[in-house]
């Protein structure tokens, strides 16, 4: 057998990367000196069809620096033989005694370097006692030109209902399966961390949110090497491309349950206005229009030229905000908004609306802008402010340029939410609940420059069959262009430290009075911290 590694796995474990080379050589002889593992023919019977795979890694394009797509072969049999080929370099072979197939990273590394913009080939044979080896037709992904970013960041956290507990926030490196903590809510007495974001993909200007009964609810500002902890809890937000202005959500979110359907948790916003974080002086401020007494505003996000912000906004409907839900909940769709800013001026347009949520029939939520500016994907969804409840929420695209704006295919019929564009604008990470209806997971798709994506993959994991036994989702994937340097234990000291700065907040319907008629924002958070043990 030439070109390629023999690579066993079963009950002994996997023998590359754990022995060493010297292992893995005398394994190999052991094996086939005592006829336990003949190779596969060139010859032989025929399936007439690709092998089934789990994860489903088969007609997709992947970047050239993600981590090995291991997977498991879906068929019966005892031994099962696969070879990865492209037109250069040389191909990879993996025999396993399983159909749990891991795949070598430093070949596979040379193997997508070697064929940037090219197809890799999956031929796939698998062994049974009834029929010897049956050849599968190849299996073929594409893989692209432009890289991914580095790394990946997002929460876990389990699927809950009234409490919260061993929450955290990870960053992987997506050109390995190595795996760190940001910051982890166990350091913090069980408290909840969320809402992190990053300034255009990059990590030295950041921020993360933080929810405890403990030591109280904030912010965390990271800028280099310093941290900075806010006494005021920041919603959804958005860093503008100068580095110097936050757009960030105020809100009164709660959970309800309904007794019935596909999802039984939802979420309902009670009151939401913009505000805007001015990181020279640290002062909040905000626009009229972004604060409307008559309105719900929320999500922001950026155009890469800094001149302009998108957001969602719905009419207010509450006449009774002491019900949880309120009887019109279901009435509650949010427009996908723009307004334009002056920086040097700190002036703001009027708003115009983008896509309407009558015209649209749906809620439009979460828009995320291209680094390029042409593009916007958001959620649309039945109702509501928070799709990741929703099955029917799915991925929609804008046209800046045209003004239209289409379901992307990629959607499912499960929920789709908290997408991010990568630095070069060629790869979208976002959550999905297809597999299962429960967990949301991490999704990637290319992105082409004609508006296109192609099929999703799921997140890579070194254990085939990590999905069907880990319990946790993941939320909020951020693709970054490299790790987070600040150590968790900075952070935590930060988020423990009485030293809170105040910020003073601008009078708005979220500010603690009586306002435009309307009762204050009551603050409460829509999820309890567990009990500490």
């Amino acid at each position: 057998m030439t070109g390629g590694l023999l690579r066993m796995t079963g009950a002994e474990g996997s023998v590359a990367g754990r022995g060493g080379r010297l292992s893995a050589l005398l394994a190999l002889a052991a094996l086939t000196l005592s006829g336990c593992a003949p190779l596969p023919p060139n010859s032989g019977a025929q399936a007439g069809r690709p092998a089934v795979l789990r994860p489903d890694y088969a007609g997709t394009v992947i970047p050239p620096n993600i981590a090995p797509l291991n997977f498991l072969v879906q068929e019966p049999g005892d031994r099962f033989f696969v070879e990865i080929s492209a037109g250069a370099g040389s191909p990879i072979e993996v025999l396993s005694k399983t159909p749990e197939i891991r795949i070598p990273p430093r070949k596979w590394h040379r193997l997508l370097e070697a064929n940037r913009g090219g197809t890799l080939h999956f031929r796939i044979k698998v062994r049974s006692a009834e029929r010897g080896w049956v050849a599968f037709d190849p299996i073929e992904n594409r893989v692209a030109s432009e890289d991914i970013d580095g790394y990946l960041a997002y929460r876990l956290i389990k699927p809950l209902f009234n409490y919260w507990r061993h929450v955290g926030i990870y960053q992987r490196n997506l050109q390995s399966f190595q795996e760190r903590t940001i910051l982890s809510g166990e350091t913090l007495a069980e408290a909840c961390v969320n809402c992190h974001s990053f300034l255009s993909n990059r990590t030295q200007q950041m921020s993360i949110g933080l929810r405890s009964g403990f030591h109280g609810s904030g912010t965390l500002l990271i800028d280099g090497n310093e941290v900075t902890a806010l006494g005021a809890k920041w919603g959804y937000n958005s860093w503008h491309p100068g580095g110097g202005l936050v757009a960030v959500t105020l809100m009164d979110v709660h959970q309800f349950f309904h007794a019935v359907g596909t999802e039984l948790r939802d979420v309902v916003d009670l009151d939401s206005d913009l505000v805007i974080y001015h990181a020279d002086g640290r002062k909040v401020d905000t626009a009229g229009a972004l604060a409307d007494p008559d309105r719900l505003e929320s999500y922001p996000c950026w155009t890469p030229d800094g001149r302009a912000l998108y957001y969602c906004s719905a009419a207010f409907p509450f006449k009774d905000r002491t019900r949880v839900p309120p009887d019109n909940y279901r009435q509650v769709r949010y427009d996908l908004r723009r307004i334009t800013y002056d920086t040097a001026r700190n002036a703001w347009g009027r708003p115009e609306t983008v896509v309407s949520a009558e015209d649209a029939g749906g809620s439009a939520l979460l828009p995320r802008v291209s680094p390029d500016g042409r593009w916007v994907v958001f959620c649309l969804c039945d109702y509501g402010c928070f799709p990741i409840f929703h099955a029917s929420s799915d991925l929609y695209l804008l046209d800046v340029k045209t003004g239209e704006y289409r379901q992307l295919a990629i959607s499912s019929d499960r929920s789709e939410s908290w997408h991010s564009w990568s630095s070069n604008g060629r790869w979208l990470a976002f959550s999905s609940k297809r597999r299962d209806g429960l967990f949301t997971r991490t999704y990637i798709s290319y992105f082409d420059q004609q508006g296109r994506a192609a099929k999703p993959f799921i997140l890579p994991q070194e254990d085939p069959g990590f999905y069907d036994t880990f319990l946790k989702t993941y939320t909020v994937p951020e693709l970054i262009a490299e790790p987070v340097r600040v150590r968790p234990r900075a952070l935590a000291a930060a988020a423990k430290s009485q030293a809170k700065i105040k910020l003073e907040m601008p009078e708005t319907s979220m500010t603690p009075r009586e306002t435009s008629g309307r009762p204050a924002a009551s603050g409460t958070d829509a999820w309890i911290q567990a009990p500490r043990r």
